[in-house]
């Protein structure tokens, strides 16, 4: 599109393919018709099946028409999109871009390839070479989805972090010493208007310690073999904590507490 100097209208209304509404990226997504697709695939030369492959978020998601129709979709903020990985975008585009949007699942939060990472859609891409834990804890969540509690321990883990973070507790230091790091090599972090470095940068700043705590949760023993008490332990000393006292409220000890059996 970008090479022949056309905007989305313009390739749509050229393909045949009606377009309702208004809306950019990453807030509002475009839902296409069946037919819009077929139409698409006709126009790049390539089967649907190996186009929608590739680009999975073209498959038909708006089966109320019939006829070639495409129309704008609102996106909820965790639904968003956010900035791929430039020199990856770069180098599978054959160079002729470097700006794309991806929905990243939580275990490509990082490229660590080229130390970059874009947390929030609100963001243009992080630099992330002065921060080499995150690449570890990238590492390290690669290990942990071979486990089969990976997904219910990750959903866990930053529900809990996450929690911390907002609330400042237990590893508050640590986080914002990892945030003054970020925002020292990534400026626009302190100058995007819409939110704070803080909150923007927050999923990256916690991640080492959401995954080591999920690779922790996901290998617990059940009780009795493991009390509450016996885990707390284990999860201070695998976040690398000389003490870890939650509360009776502390969403740690209440899933320790009360879900696990």
């Amino acid at each position: 599109m970008s090479a022949y100097h056309l905007t989305l209208p313009q390739l749509l209304d050229g393909t045949g393919i009606t377009l309702t509404g208004q809306g950019t990226l990453p807030t509002a997504e475009l839902h296409l018709s069946p037919a819009a697709c077929h139409h698409l695939a006709a126009l790049a030369r390539i089967p649907l099946p190996h186009l929608t492959h590739a680009l999975v978020r073209l498959a038909p998601n708006d089966a109320r028409h019939t006829a070639a129709a495409a129309h704008w979709k609102r996106l909820e903020a965790a639904q968003q999109p956010v900035r791929a990985c430039t020199l990856c975008t770069r180098h599978r585009s054959h160079g002729t871009t470097d700006s794309a949007w991806v929905h990243r699942p939580p275990h490509r939060l990082v490229c660590p390839w080229h130390h970059q990472a874009a947390p929030d859609p609100r963001l243009t891409t992080i630099h992330t070479q002065g921060v080499p834990e995150l690449a570890t804890a990238h590492h390290a969540h690669q290990h942990l989805l071979r486990h089969s509690r990976a997904a219910t321990a990750w959903t866990t883990a930053r529900a809990i972090t996450t929690r911390w973070y907002d609330h400042q507790q237990h590893l508050t230091h640590r986080w914002h010493t990892r945030l003054g790091r970020l925002c020292a090599t990534n400026p626009h972090l302190t100058t995007t208007g819409s939110a704070t470095a803080a909150l923007l940068a927050r999923d990256l700043v916690t991640y080492p310690e959401t995954v080591a705590l999920a690779r922790t949760l996901a290998t617990l023993p059940n009780r009795p073999q493991c009390t509450t008490n016996d885990a707390i332990t284990l999860i201070a000393h695998r976040l690398n904590l000389d003490r870890l006292t939650p509360n009776a409220n502390d969403p740690l000890r209440v899933f320790l507490t009360h879900t696990r059996r």
